[in-house]
Order: C-alpha cells, then sequence, then structure tokens
C-alpha cells in the first residue's frame, strides 16, 4: 500500500507561492515577511524531520544529522528571507507604480510608486480599478487577466488634480496564484512633447504657406501677362519682394530656434555693458519707431553689466524693443530701464501699448503663439520673436516673463547673471528725444 506523504511536505510549495505573490508586489508589511520567512522555516524543519524519519526507518542516521538539518535549513530561511527583503527595495525604489490584484480583481498589494503616480490619499487596498481611476477599460483589462490569463496594454487619462496619461501593462499572475499585476508608466511628458512636435509642423507648414502662396501667385500673374502692365507689374513685384523678405526672416528664426534647443549654437560668458546693448537695439529700430513717431527713453545706468554672450544679449533687446515699437500705438512711448533684483540684473522693456489679457500671458513665449494672428503676420512677424528671447535668456542662466496690466500697457522682464563693471555713472534719467524727431540723438 503506497505511503502518503505528510501534510508539511506541501507546505513549502504553498508558502513559496506566497512569497512570490509578494516579489510581485511592493508594499508588503514587515510583518507579513517575517510571517512568511517564519513559515517557510517551519516548513523547510517539519521537511527535514520527515526526512530524517524515514532515514532512521532505513538506516540508522548519525546523532548530529538533525541538528546540521536545522542549520541547513535556518540558513536556507535566512538566504530566502534576504532575497524578499531585496525584491521588496527594489520594487519600491521603481518609479513606475505596480499593483497586485486577487482573483476577483481587488487590490491586494501595492508599491509607494502607485500613489504617488496617482497623486492621491485615498485608499488603494480593497478597490477595484473602476473604483479608483473610473476606467471600464481597465476594469475589463484587469478581469481579462484573472479570468482568461490574457495581457492588456492600455493607455489611460487621469483626471483632477494634477492630470496624468498612464500606460498601462496588465498581465495574469498564473493559474497557481491566481489574480493580476499592472505596471503604470507615466508618460504624460511624452504625449505633451509629441503633440508639441505635431503643432509645430502644423503651424511651420501655415507660416510658410502664406508668403509661398502669395509669391507663387504673384508671379504667374506676372508670367501671365501682367508684366507688361506699367501701373501694377512695380506694385506685383514689390509685394513678391516683401514675402520672400518674410520667408527668408520666417527661416532664419527657425533655423535659430533650432540651433539654440539642440545647443549647437555656443554663447560665451564675459561682461556685457547692459546700455550699450540697449543703445544699439534703440538704433536699429529707430526707423520704425520715427514712422510711428514713437518716443524711445533708455534708462539704465552707464557701465551696468550682466554676464552673457554679447550678441545674445543685443539680440533679446532688438526682439523686445521690435515688438514694444510694433504693438504701440501711434505716438506712444517705449522705456527699456534695468535694476537689480535679489542678485540678478533685471532688464525691462515696457510700452503703453493696448496691453495683452491675462489668458494669453502664459503662452506668449510659445513658438508661433500670437495674440492677435491677422495684427501680426500683417505687421510682418514670424511669431518666433519672443520664443527665442526665451530660450538665449534660459541658455544665459535667465528668465524671462511678462506683466501687462488691464488699462493697458506691457512690460517684460529678462533677469541674467550681474558681471563687475570697469566704471559706473550716474543713471541716464533723461528720455531720448521721439523717434520722430530728425535731431534725436543715440
Amino acid at each position: 500500500m503506497e505511503r502518503r506523504a505528510p501534510l508539511s511536505w506541501a507546505l513549502p510549495p504553498a508558502l513559496a507561492a506566497a512569497a512570490l505573490t509578494y516579489a510581485l508586489s511592493s508594499s508588503g508589511s514587515a510583518a507579513w515577511l517575517a510571517a512568511v520567512t517564519a513559515g517557510l522555516g517551519a516548513g523547510l524543519t517539519s521537511l527535514a524531520l520527515c526526512r530524517l524519519s524515514r532515514r532512521r526507518a532505513d538506516a540508522p542516521a548519525p546523532a548530529d544529522a538533525l541538528a546540521q538539518q536545522v542549520q541547513r535549513t535556518a540558513a536556507d530561511a535566512k538566504e530566502l528571507s534576504r532575497q524578499l527583503a531585496v525584491l521588496r527595495a527594489v520594487i519600491d525604489g521603481m518609479r513606475e507604480g505596480v499593483w497586485i490584484t486577487s482573483e476577483d480583481g481587488t487590490v491586494v498589494e501595492h508599491n509607494n510608486a502607485l500613489k504617488e503616480l496617482l497623486y492621491t490619499s485615498q485608499q488603494l487596498l480593497g478597490q477595484r480599478p473602476l473604483e479608483l481611476l473610473r476606467s471600464a477599460e481597465l476594469q475589463v483589462a484587469v478581469e481579462k487577466a484573472c479570468r482568461e490569463g490574457q495581457a492588456s496594454n492600455l493607455e489611460l487619462t487621469v483626471e483632477g488634480v494634477r492630470p496624468a496619461v498612464l500606460s498601462v501593462r496588465v498581465s495574469p499572475l498564473g493559474r497557481e496564484l491566481g489574480g493580476s499585476a499592472a505596471v503604470f508608466f507615466d508618460v504624460t511628458e511624452l504625449r505633451r512633447l509629441e503633440k508639441v512636435r505635431k503643432d509645430f509642423v502644423a503651424n511651420v507648414s501655415h507660416e510658410l504657406r502664406t508668403p509661398i502662396t502669395a509669391i507663387r501667385g504673384y508671379s504667374e500673374t506676372l508670367q501671365a501677362g501682367a508684366l507688361n502692365d506699367p501701373e501694377n507689374a512695380p506694385k506685383m513685384v514689390d509685394i513678391i519682394h516683401r514675402q520672400s523678405e518674410r520667408l527668408s526672416e520666417l527661416v532664419e528664426d527657425l533655423l535659430e530656434l533650432s540651433r539654440l534647443e539642440s545647443r549647437q549654437l555656443q554663447l560665451t560668458e564675459k561682461p556685457v555693458d547692459l546700455a550699450e546693448a540697449a543703445q544699439r537695439a534703440l538704433e536699429a529700430v529707430r526707423p520704425k519707431a520715427r514712422d510711428r513717431g514713437t518716443a524711445l527713453e533708455l534708462q539704465i545706468a552707464p557701465g551696468t553689466c550682466v554676464l552673457g554672450d554679447q550678441r545674445a544679449v543685443e539680440q533679446i533687446l532688438l526682439n523686445l524693443v521690435d515688438n514694444a515699437v510694433k504693438y504701440t500705438p501711434a505716438n506712444g512711448h517705449v522705456w527699456v530701464s534695468a535694476a537689480e533684483v535679489d542678485g540678478a540684473i533685471e532688464l525691462r522693456v515696457r510700452d503703453d501699448g493696448p496691453g495683452i489679457e491675462p489668458r494669453h500671458l502664459s503662452r506668449l513665449f510659445e513658438r508661433f503663439y500670437r495674440v492677435d494672428k491677422g495684427r501680426s503676420r500683417d505687421m510682418g512677424g514670424t511669431g518666433l520673436g519672443l520664443s527665442i528671447v526665451k530660450h538665449l535668456a534660459t541658455a544665459m542662466n535667465g528668465d524671462v516673463r511678462v506683466e501687462s496690466g488691464a488699462r493697458g500697457g506691457s512690460t517684460f522682464f529678462v533677469q541674467l547673471l550681474p558681471a563687475r563693471s570697469s566704471g559706473a555713472g550716474a543713471p541716464a534719467q533723461g528720455a531720448l528725444p521721439p523717434a520722430g524727431n530728425p535731431s534725436a540723438s543715440g
């Protein structure tokens, strides 16, 4: 008659299954681990005793065989406990969220990262996926993993205080263990960058289409016979020329932005006289300001120096002053000043234009973003100037922001690192004469 193995023989595999379930999770308590270790130790000890008793039935054993067997069992239990502790530390250290569900789809274990990923203080244990994330798709995926052993991949958008996009992999634990495991990956930033790339391609295509369409249309009209029209031909040629200049500016700005983002443009760090750089920027826009009767006022102390690249600082000033003149009504004013704020030199370009609505302020430095698209294109802007300003300021360890009041007027602030100046002077408080005055001096 076949002898039936003692009950203790089946204990270690059951406990091993429980240990494997814990290894797949990450938030098991110390008490749970101790219980598993103790159970495994007891099971292994029982196994050793059973083997020893069977051996004694056949042949006598040495007196110290039991002690040796207990020592080996204790060593095995200690090693298993160490491995479980390592697994728990690894899973708790993961950036990805992990949960384990029972066979009915209820969450029974999870790691620390999952609560941070979901940005919730809600109790996760004992909850079902539908209750936690309000996602029927995730609930179905967990049920398929538990009942049919089928793995699934899905992407969820989590609403709330901190919206996020999560990529989830749901897998069955296996027939012996039952239940399922899910791993959550945060792909919010990746999806945002993909959207930025798509928007950028769409915006570039739209911006390029406008001048190209104008150039093509007027050139075809000239080819069709308008070239011999002494009244209209010069106007068409002038339009083609202006559109080609706009196209050239757009391409140059795109290349500049690309070099900045890819860090191909090497910026030097040396003292730059802010007053001199501002003076050159004002002189560059003076013809445009003169046509509009805009007064330009410089209020920067001679010898005020920042640490940065000469060309980059001048380009920042030129873009900001040009924008201020462009959007300020005729006979308006533009002020350029600087002051020390919290250990940095803060450059300010202010105008008395119509101002900017608050809903636009946070997006002004995005590529191709325009407050008034039609007006911006009519004025010849590429929609990349402020984005270039932000990238240049960031590349010089600075920052940029904008404020606009409800009563009109906007002020752009650029904070740059200060540099020691070789000379100092009194602030230039006097306003420059209006640009419309032929006697205006720099």
